[in-house]
């Protein structure tokens, strides 16, 4: 391929057409700097460069060398696709429920996020393996806009809700995530068909777009049967 103008542009506009013409699959990961480099015939850091503006653009995420991570039954899990298609991904077939999905007016939650509105689309669901037990109760926060409007009263949120979020044009880029033990109480309890007191694994993740704004808040309960914790770190000399 000829790249004309400034290379590392024409690579990001190439990939970023590929991206939303579906070439490249929702979830699916790039090749890797060095075969993209051998493709266009270009240095790494053309390549690093390109990736740079595709995910400024919202397109791509990419991982540092270090980091927490959570596993199910000792599999590290993609989260960056969503629980369902990341369980999928590890063979494990699971059925949603959603159990709450309203216009809700928060606004702690609002202040706490630095969102310009108060409002938020509320999606409450709880996870269980098919034919098996409650894994998850998550409680997701997101922008009202009206695709996301839409996508819930179409019933797309009993679907994966990184896929509906994305099709409605919230594409996430960066984020922060909390991890740490809690004890159930009694209403959550209750909705896991658990006892109060147990304990679970609670996570907290805000995600946010390549420009700085909310895409998710989500907290969610996991089943520490199941569900575990480990934290990858390199060093450098």
């Amino acid at each position: 391929m000829a790249v004309s103008g400034l290379k590392h542009e024409e690579i990001a506009r190439t990939l970023a057409s590929e991206i939303r013409d579906g070439q490249v699959p929702f979830g699916r990961q790039l090749p890797g700097e060095t075969t993209l480099a051998e493709r266009f015939a270009v240095s790494r850091n053309t390549v690093r460069a390109a990736l740079t503006e595709l995910g400024r653009a919202g397109l791509i995420r990419t991982r540092s060398g270090k980091g927490s991570f959570v596993t199910y039954d000792g599999r590290p899990l993609n989260v960056r696709l969503g629980w369902a298609r990341a369980l999928e991904a590890q063979g494990v077939d699971t059925r949603v429920e959603v159990i709450r999905a309203e216009l809700i007016d928060d606004p702690e939650l609002a202040s706490e996020l630095g969102q310009p509105s108060t409002s938020f689309m509320a999606i409450d669901r709880v996870r269980s393996i098919v034919d098996g037990p409650l894994i998850s109760f998550e409680r997701s926060r997101v922008p009202v806009t009206d695709a996301v409007a839409m996508a819930v009263a179409h019933g797309k949120a009993a679907g994966s809700l990184t896929r509906m979020l994305f099709d409605a044009g919230l594409v996430a880029a960066t984020g922060q995530q909390w991890v740490e033990v809690r004890m159930l109480d009694a209403s959550d309890a209750s909705r896991l068909a658990r006892l109060p007191g147990d304990a679970f694994l609670w996570s907290r993740c805000i995600t946010r777009n390549a420009v700085g704004e909310l895409v998710e808040h989500v907290e969610s309960l996991l089943d520490p049967a199941h569900f575990r914790l480990y934290f990858q770190f390199s060093s450098q000399v």
